[in-house]
């Protein structure tokens, strides 16, 4: 397998792992926020308006279709950093998260007429998608240091004393 190859998926194992970490936040931190503002946040939104969901309305699936395109695109994201070798340290894997949410809620989503741009959402929101690209950063660099590391040690080659013999 080339470099490149292991650098893809061994980013979009810890881009998994971070997603999981994110979406638990995302789920504390949603129920902080004001009942106003307390409704779907973005990639469930984001979901309903590719299924053709129209605003009120309730459609059956799109929140499964919502965590599978959520951890989806945090495999992609982890998995495309990895490959840009974007350091597996914390500080320049959240600075890349934090990239990746401006990216995403500034520039492409509203481009393409998903959602309306970041800058015309509520601040708190703002603050907690921020903040959860934080932890998906923190938590994905740290998960591909371990895979690395695991893969130099525990999983290179050498004797395989408990294979079954035949």
């Amino acid at each position: 397998m080339s470099a490149l190859s292991t650098r893809l998926i061994l980013g979009a194992l810890a881009g998994l792992t971070g997603t999981a970490a994110m979406t638990a936040a995302m789920a504390r931190l949603h129920q902080r926020l004001p009942p106003g503002e307390r409704y779907p946040l973005p990639p469930r939104e984001i979901a309903g308006k590719v299924m053709g969901e129209r605003h009120g309305e309730r459609r059956d699936g799109v929140g499964d279709w919502a965590v599978l395109a959520h951890f989806g695109f945090g495999a992609l994201a982890g998995a495309l950093l990895a490959a840009a070798r974007v350091p597996a340290r914390p500080v320049p894997m959240m600075a890349a998260g934090v990239g990746v949410w401006a990216g995403s809620y500034f520039g492409w989503v509203p481009a393409m007429g998903i959602l309306k741009p970041a800058s015309e959402h509520p601040a708190r929101r703002n603050a907690l998608m921020a903040g959860v690209h934080l932890v998906w950063g923190a938590v994905t660099a740290l998960t591909l240091r371990e895979l690395h590391h695991a893969r130099r040690t525990m999983f290179a080659a050498g004797p395989l004393k408990d294979r079954a013999s035949g």
